[in-house]
């Protein structure tokens, strides 16, 4: 198969640290995050895979950033066939890309016995709606393909920071596909079967904006109007068939988004679980040294064993 070759590809770079970024490299000597970097390392490293382009010609993609190309994704095939797949979607503000989690998540979710994908999404200059689509077109072209990559058609989204909102959003906003299209992949659903948000679970709704943000921001992530955050804001968004999530962040990101997305979900009667680590810093990964802060934390480590367990649990392996 055409994409294993892709494992051997992945488990070289993650051995050479090739996604890692240390913290003291990230900016720029007047303090400004050095975005040229972070893009320019992702699309280095993925050269050398096999991708799945998400679409021939992506809706309003253009040049306006030479340093993005157009989305797509990077399969990894469980050994098994006929597992479920895990879409892992990178950290970093809707500006960055934070290898670490999503190269580096992916492998060690691939060698638990899932098919897994790396999501290349769209950062600014487009919108967070732009991210948004990119992932929900995932979900339809895994389940489109599903015999040719010898899936099950489960899918998972996991994601982090940014990653992690954009999975909570596509957990609260989806269709069942147009049946008429002419487009394989447009006739699939883009619901997930699964949700896992790791220290993701932000918003600009219910609770001040994070990290000391200003209410208002050019180009904010969190949406750039009253109408638009509401539409972003997850906890607020929640259907009475979305998938179950799996929650987990540390105390650094204020306890209270997790909770507030954990109470939503109760509401309406929908299974997850919360777990909020005491210690540790926003940014962790799999918190196992391989992260840009160089932190191994084994306690909160163990949220992947968890995480594991509770989607084997819901049906998703």
């Amino acid at each position: 198969m055409k994409y294993k070759r892709n494992i051997e590809i992945l488990e070289k770079l993650v051995e050479e640290h090739a996604f890692v970024i240390p913290l003291e490299r990230h900016r720029n000597p007047d303090g400004t995050v050095n975005v040229e970097q972070f893009k320019a390392n992702w699309e280095k490293r993925m050269e050398a895979f096999e991708k799945i382009r998400l679409w021939e010609k992506t809706p309003g993609f253009d040049g306006r950033d030479p340093l993005q190309e157009e989305p797509y994704m990077v399969f990894l095939p469980a050994e098994e066939e006929a597992r479920g797949t895990v879409l892992v979607a990178h950290g970093g503000g809707f500006s960055i890309r934070t290898g670490c989690e999503g190269p580096n998540v992916a492998l060690y979710f691939q060698r638990l016995g899932y098919n897994t994908a790396i999501l290349t999404y769209r950062l600014a200059p487009y919108t967070r709606l732009d991210c948004m689509a990119d992932m929900q077109r995932a979900i339809r072209i895994l389940r489109a393909n599903k015999e040719e990559l010898g899936i099950n058609g489960k899918i998972t989204v996991m994601g982090f920071s940014a990653g992690g909102m954009l999975s909570a959003n596509c957990a609260t906003h989806y269709d069942a596909g147009s049946p008429e299209s002419g487009d394989l992949a447009e006739r699939q659903s883009c619901r997930p079967d699964g949700t896992v948000v790791g220290y993701g679970a932000l918003t600009a709704v219910s609770f001040p904006k994070p990290f000391g943000m200003p209410e208002c921001a050019e180009g904010d992530m969190y949406g750039r109007d009253r109408e638009e955050r509401l539409y972003l804001a997850a906890e607020k968004n929640i259907r009475p068939d979305s998938p179950p999530f799996f929650i987990w962040q540390t105390l650094s990101d204020d306890g209270r988004f997790g909770m507030n997305l954990a109470k939503e979900l109760s509401d309406m009667g929908i299974p997850y679980e919360l777990h909020i680590f005491q210690g540790g810093p926003h940014g962790l990964g799999l918190a196992d040294g391989e992260n840009d802060l160089g932190m191994d934390i084994p306690h909160i480590a163990h949220w992947a064993t968890l995480c594991d367990e509770w989607m084997q649990m819901h049906g998703l392996k």
